[in-house]
């Protein structure tokens, strides 16, 4: 069991989302930084589904009422369990009774609670992911408050050892200060955009606003136009869709994006650069950058990497420890 101590607002129960449902006007929901849930659940040799709770309003403070094994993923920031500083991307091992207690991070806009066997609550169509504006899923459809109690598998597993956080781990791309590098596709009404406000849409950077949220990041800059006025049949929305509605100004689809929309399409974030958008916070700034299909593929392959390496590292800790344990070998690797 995990009870809430002290929480803000829109601090949920998720998962890696809810799928199969967009034609009934569903929402995916989920974990914002889905790289961080599954690094976090294949750290803990939990299921790469396994809810969690998505923190992004601080500070956050639980109580485990036994003893559990976790891992905060995500951003990275001062963590405490009880009196004692640990390490985000660590995993740890609490007691019964144990605080443990999230600061704003450092780096990064959200982190990420992970527990060893999973958050428990029931699932809903297919997923434990919390659809805030639907009002239903995680932890009785809404964000978590000071007292709520939530029920997990409990239990240790081996600790002590942790992964490079992917800001460090995938670092292909070279982010000037408070500037974040995403690579985008060129969407399908591309070319409906003059030249000189595609050309913008390049070369600006973009400040996040103030208006952003799980639903979309509201971008800041000057206005793109079209070359004539145009109405769009609505269409199918995904995470990742950057869409310019009559002001001009940019949003970017975000995990609880709509399911159908009908502004022009400038451009998609690829899925491998989603956790670093998901990161970004609120005033921080947005550089494009054009890529190809190829290039996408490629740099999700580099994600896939990344997290079989995680797997493989824990894997072999694990092992080790058995082997020790047993007096198979003398020394810890």
């Amino acid at each position: 069991m995990i009870t809430v101590l002290e929480t803000g607002v829109l601090n949920s129960v998720q998962d890696a989302g809810r799928f199969g449902y967009r034609h009934l006007g569903v929402s995916t929901a989920g974990a914002m930084d889905t790289l961080a849930l599954r690094c976090g659940n294949s750290l803990l040799g939990n299921v790469p589904n396994a809810a969690c709770i998505e923190v992004q309003t601080f500070p956050f403070k639980v109580r485990f009422d036994k003893s559990v094994s976790f891992v905060v993923t995500g951003g990275e920031g001062a963590l405490t369990l009880g009196e004692r500083k640990i390490l985000s991307w660590f995993v740890v091992s609490a007691q019964e009774g144990d605080i443990l207690t999230i600061d704003y991070p450092t780096v990064g806009a959200r982190m990420y609670l992970c527990v060893h066997g999973g958050i428990d609550v029931p699932e809903v169509l297919g997923s434990r992911s919390t659809q805030l504006r639907g009002g239903f899923g995680g932890y009785h459809g809404r964000p978590l408050e000071q007292g709520d109690q939530m029920a997990g598998a409990g239990g240790c597993v081996p600790d002590g050892f942790g992964a490079f956080p992917p800001s460090r781990a995938l670092n292909a791309l070279c982010d000037k200060e408070k500037t974040v590098t995403l690579r985008v596709i060129s969407a399908t009404d591309y070319f409906l955009f003059t030249e000189e406000s595609r050309k913008h849409f390049w070369d600006a950077s973009w400040q996040i606003t103030a208006q952003s949220n799980r639903l979309g990041y509201r971008l800041k800059g000057d206005a793109l136009k079209l070359l004539h006025p145009l109405e769009l049949r609505s269409y199918g929305v995904i995470p990742g869709l950057i869409q310019v509605p009559p002001a001009g100004e940019p949003i970017v689809q975000m995990a609880d994006a709509n399911t159908a929309g009908g502004y022009p399409r400038i451009a998609t974030v690829i899925e491998a650069d989603l956790w670093r958008l998901a990161q970004a916070r609120i005033g921080s700034y947005i550089q494009f950058l054009q890529c190809d299909q190829a290039e996408g593929l490629q740099a999700m392959r580099e994600v896939d990497g990344y997290l079989n390496n995680v797997q493989e590292i824990s894997g072999l800790y694990k092992k080790s420890l058995i082997r020790r344990d047993t007096g198979k070998t003398g020394k810890k690797s």
